[in-house]
This record gives C-alpha cells, structure tokens and sequence, in this order.
C-alpha cells in the first residue's frame, strides 16, 4: 500500500507522508482509486449539502471541498496550459509560460469556463446522480492521466517525465482499468458514455499539447485531469436529465 500512500500524499493536501523514498512509478498506477476518494468525499459533502440547501449551493460547497483537499492541483495544470498556448508565439515561449508559477487572462479564464461548467452540470443533478458523478468524474479523470502517459510522451524534463520514466506498462494498464471498473460500479453503463467524453477530451489536450510544445508536461496532465472531470459531470448531467436514475439508487 505503500504506492497508495505515497499518489495521495501527491495528489492531495492529506498529511500521509509515506516513509522512505518516493517512489512515482509504484504511485502513479494508484492514481484513479486515489481520485474515486476525492470524488466520494466531494460526493459526501453534497449529499449532506444538498438536505440542507439549494442544489447550486451543496455543488458550489463540494467543488470548494475538492479543491481544498487536492489543493488545486489540477486546477494550476489547466491554467498554466492556458496562458502557455494562448499566450507563447513558439515552443520555447510556451515553454518557458509553463514554468511560471503566476496566471494571467487565459488562465484565469479557462479556470472560470471550466469551474462554470462542472458547477451547472454538478448543481443539476439530484443526490444520488451527484455523488455518483464526482466519484465517477474524479475517477475517470485520473485515469485519463494514466492513458496520456502510456499514449503521449514528455515534451521536456520535468513533472511529466519523471511520472512516465520507469513505468510498468502492465501496473499503469491494470490502474487504468480500475479506474474504469470504479467508475462502472457507480455509473452503471452510462460509464461507457462518459469514458467516450474523457477519450475525446484527452485525444484533444494531447493533441494540442504536441502541436504547441510537442508532448505533455505535468502541467498538460494537470489540464487532462480538470478537462476530462467536466466532461464526466456533462454527461452524467445529460443521462440525470433524460430521466434515468442510478442504477444502485
């Protein structure tokens, strides 16, 4: 359990401080059950929420408690991406946006969009549909990241290089597909659905990102993860509105 330790130690504000020496290529395959426990403590908080308050509030109060658990991790990845790809006029321009630590107006803006869009499909949803869909959502956004390691390859040295230097195909491969069967556990078989809209979405990152720096940086996973979760709550918005129901509700 050591790998497990040690990807939410990285991926959230959790104090786990595994002992001995990090060890990213055991953590990175345990990234999807790792997302499918922030997803259920998102999940948990608009449950709860949403007994006491308005829907848009309990999704506007479980976005809020994610982002504190996980620190915004991913949320700094989107932004970086943004501002790098909106704002560099060539490869090593954008480069060089990537390792800047502040945000400017494209980041900002996609941080917006993007929080906008998980906020209305989140806040459309009842409990049950809502829980299922912040597990599902954080689930399948992690795994995205394990496909864009095994698919992609690194455009420098650095944060996204070090996760794929040293993986197993086969531990990435069996943590990407629990991370399916997490996701197909609680979203029935509307989980091939949003699987479809996380592929689309992380052909599209990876596809951009070649083309502008050519491969990821930890900044573009980052930007897979926030891109391939909103994708994952739309759809659940879409299935919950057409008048279908959890299968385990």
């Amino acid at each position: 359990m050591s790998g497990f330790r040690t990807a939410a130690s990285f991926l959230t504000r959790v104090p786990l401080h595994p002992s001995g020496d990090v060890d990213m290529t055991r953590a990175t395959p345990w990234f999807p059950v790792v997302g499918a426990a922030i997803g259920a403590f998102g999940g948990g908080v608009f449950v709860v929420a949403s007994e006491l308050l308005p829907r848009g509030v309990a999704a506007a109060l479980a976005l809020v408690a994610t982002a504190l658990v996980t620190g915004a991790f991913h949320h700094d990845g989107l932004a970086d991406m943004a501002d790098a790809f909106g704002g560099g006029w060539d490869r090593e321009q954008r480069l060089e946006i990537l390792k800047d630590p502040r945000h400017g107006t494209y980041g900002v803006v996609a941080l917006v969009l993007s929080v906008a869009v998980q906020l209305a499909a989140l806040g459309s949803l009842g409990a049950a549909w809502g829980f299922a869909a912040l597990v599902g959502a954080h689930t399948i956004g992690r795994t995205a990241v394990l496909v864009a390691l095994l698919t992609g390859h690194p455009a420098r040295p650095g944060l996204g290089s070090d996760h794929s230097a040293g993986l197993r195909r086969g531990a990435v491969v069996t943590g990407a597909v629990a991370g399916v069967v997490i996701a197909a556990i609680v979203l029935g078989w509307w989980c091939g659905l949003a699987v479809l809209a996380s592929a689309v979405t992380t052909v599209g990152v990876l596809v951009l990102a070649r083309r502008k720096i050519g491969g990821y940086t930890g900044d573009v996973l980052g930007a897979i993860e926030q891109v391939s979760e909103g994708a994952v709550l739309v759809v659940v918005a879409g299935v919950s509105r057409a008048g279908h129901l959890p299968w385990w509700s």
